[in-house]
């Protein structure tokens, strides 16, 4: 199998949070995860990683007054060289909304928007990033909801090279749902969000990623327990595995995976039909 390259890979996930130690709470609970307190420098503020096992995959940002956007998930998306492409992005109809800005000992990146307004960030790290097929405690999957699924994806092949892994007919209400790579296997998949359907977040075009789990329904029950919501699911999807979507204590939307024979294979088509 081909080794999965940086350029264009999901490789960190921070959620916004008005309050660091309950986000710290429910994600502990459902996802399994620990907390590691990191600084990278003196004048910057505290903050808190994730870890799966001795693993990274993220961490939580405490939200500040000025900041008046609803509780969400941010996603990172390795690049070879920030700067390049954050001209990249602008030159294909994107907006950057802040850097780029190198944070010190960790590496250097951008937030940026699609042409449609979903908000992502480009990162170079200083230090390689490992990467595996996903497994429980990882995010397994990436999904665009979008106003125009045939522009948001050529917005991101033209920018990080992403392959076509396949498309999914979802019905005449629902319309495709169109799989991509990023060089190793399936990662994630988009659709175009139809007319009337309700999304769970105040700003979509959105980007939506999944925690995997060894136990779905377990993990599930921990949402509500925990003060958040299911929004649908457990619903089975092709290739044997099952999602959920749901909302944490704040709001923040994001799904869970449950792990099956094919893993990430498919794993989109049931979570767009679910949030209709």
């Amino acid at each position: 199998m081909e080794a999965p390259r940086l350029h264009g890979r999901f490789v960190w996930y921070d959620v916004m949070s008005p309050d660091v130690e309950a986000s710290k709470t429910f994600y502990t609970s459902v996802a399994g995860w620990t907390t590691e307190p990191f600084q990278p420098a003196p004048e910057m503020p505290p903050y808190t990683m994730w870890k799966a096992g001795d693993a990274s995959v993220g961490g939580v940002v405490q939200q500040t007054e000025e900041d008046d956007s609803p509780p969400h998930w941010l996603l990172y998306i390795g690049a070879d060289n920030v700067d390049e492409t954050v001209e990249t992005i602008k030159s294909n109809g994107g907006n950057v909304m802040y850097g780029p800005e190198d944070i010190p000992t960790v590496g250097r990146f951008a937030m940026c928007t699609d042409p449609q307004g979903a908000v992502f960030a480009v990162f170079t790290p200083l230090e390689d990033m490992p990467a595996g097929p996903p497994a429980p405690g990882f995010m397994s999957w990436h999904e665009l909801a979008t106003t125009d699924v045939d522009a948001g994806l050529a917005f991101y092949h033209a920018v990080f090279g992403w392959g076509d892994a396949g498309t999914h007919d979802m019905g005449e209400e629902m319309g495709n749902y169109y799989m991509f790579d990023a060089g190793a296997w399936p990662t994630g998949g988009a659709y175009t969000i139809p007319q009337g359907m309700e999304m769970p977040t105040d700003f979509p075009p959105n980007w939506c990623a999944y925690i995997m789990t060894d136990d779905l329904d377990a993990a599930c029950e921990r949402v509500k327990s925990g003060g958040g919501t299911i929004l649908n699911g457990p619903m089975e999807v092709p290739g044997g595995s099952r999602v959920a979507f749901c909302l944490d204590a704040h709001g923040a939307y994001f799904g869970l995976h449950g792990a099956g024979p094919e893993k990430a294979q498919g794993v989109g088509e049931g979570s767009a039909e679910a949030a209709a």
